[in-house]
């Protein structure tokens, strides 16, 4: 309960019996606009799409940015609220319905922020880049979006976590040469090459980094692997997938490199350079997806401010978040948020009532002491 009478579960509650898989936001993105247009005629409240913003117009001086997204992966025998003491179960309780009653109960209370405030409820997060709601912001409104710093509400745990790292697939081709089964010396088996590199990436030695305070732990993954002709056929081909996840003192393009060097390790035989053409009949690679990291930004007053309040020493954040949009558009962000990271997108996703009300309560610390929060 706030000090507002809030009860911040039941709130979490009213939002996880909303459904709003990927691309179906539209019930939930009503019911948000409505609440806010009822309960906080002090803000200026425009809907983009299936995206709301909500915003404070105070000349404070400086102005935080409050973002969550509105969407749910899909549906696994967890649809709908259930309360058991002051456990919140149900698709959604941790990523991030929680936080976005964190947010939304703050519009709703706090008139006369000592900050201006933006809160940014969005669509699409869980789904492809392409289809994220900050983007259709960014290229629609991208005024929407201003603001000296940002909070992500995320699950974290409580804690503040600090940037993300960076994430990219890439496709790997190895050739061979085919032969019946029955003569295998007369082929090559491409399948059998995957052998070596498989090898290394199971024996992979992360790299740990230290940035800000906070330690980044990389990692690199087989995600796919494919091959095969027929049940008596030597393959030529196979595919395998690999998903490296690497720290914001790095760039793309260095990250990139690393995961053909371990490839090239294991006998991948192939150009490191995207502009080089694939050795004629040789292996090949393709560059799947890249997002980029964000380094950790806790240095800027608000971000600070932040950490101060939750009187918690912070941590990096090991995944990709939307963090990363904030700090390419020149805005400092973090993580905060109620629930486990580790069961979202579980079906045994939930959230307890204390892990909801401390988030709140040192978000509202930082909006009405600003600066001096702490």
């Amino acid at each position: 309960m706030t000090s507002s009478g809030t009860d911040l579960l039941e709130l979490a509650a009213e939002l996880v019996d909303i459904p709003s898989v990927s691309h179906g936001e539209a019930a939930i993105t009503d019911w948000i606009e409505a609440r806010l247009q009822k309960e906080a005629p002090w803000l200026t409240v425009d809907r983009v799409g299936e995206n709301v913003v909500a915003r404070t117009s105070l000349d404070r001086g400086l102005r935080v940015v409050l973002a969550g997204h509105t969407d749910t992966v899909p549906v696994n025998e967890n649809a709908g609220a259930r309360i058991e003491g002051d456990t919140l179960w149900g698709l959604g309780a941790s990523d991030m319905k929680s936080g976005l009653a964190v947010f939304l109960d703050l519009a709703c209370t706090v008139e006369s922020p000592a900050v201006d405030v933006t809160y940014v409820f969005y669509a699409c997060e869980e789904v492809s880049l392409e289809d994220n709601g900050l983007r259709t912001l960014l290229h629609t409104r991208p005024d929407l979006l201003e603001g000296d710093a940002a909070i992500l509400g995320e699950p974290t745990g409580g804690l503040v976590e600090a940037g993300c790292q960076g994430t990219l697939r890439v496709r790997a081709r190895f050739v061979g040469d085919r032969a019946h089964t029955a003569r295998p010396w007369m082929g090559r088996n491409a399948i059998h090459r995957l052998g070596a590199v498989l090898s290394s990436l199971a024996s992979y030695e992360e790299r740990r980094v230290v940035l800000g305070g906070c330690e980044f732990r990389e990692a690199l993954q087989a995600v796919d692997v494919r091959g095969g002709v027929a049940g008596n056929v030597v393959p030529d081909a196979a595919e395998l997938t690999v998903n490296h996840r690497y720290a914001p003192d790095r760039t793309g393009d260095q990250a990139l490199a690393h995961v053909l060097d371990v490839l090239s390790a294991g006998g991948f035989d192939a150009p490191a350079s995207a502009s080089a053409p694939a050795l004629v009949g040789g292996d090949s690679w393709e560059l799947l997806d890249d997002a980029a990291p964000a380094p950790p930004a806790l240095d800027h007053p608000l971000l600070a401010a932040l950490v101060a309040s939750t009187g918690q020493p912070p941590k990096a954040k090991l995944g990709w978040t939307d963090v990363s949009f904030f700090s390419e558009a020149g805005i400092p962000a973090t993580n905060f948020g109620p629930g486990d990271p580790n069961l979202a997108h579980t079906r045994d996703e939930h959230v307890e009532r204390g892990a909801i009300e401390s988030v709140h309560a040192a978000v509202h610390r930082l909006l009405v002491g600003g600066l001096g929060a702490a």
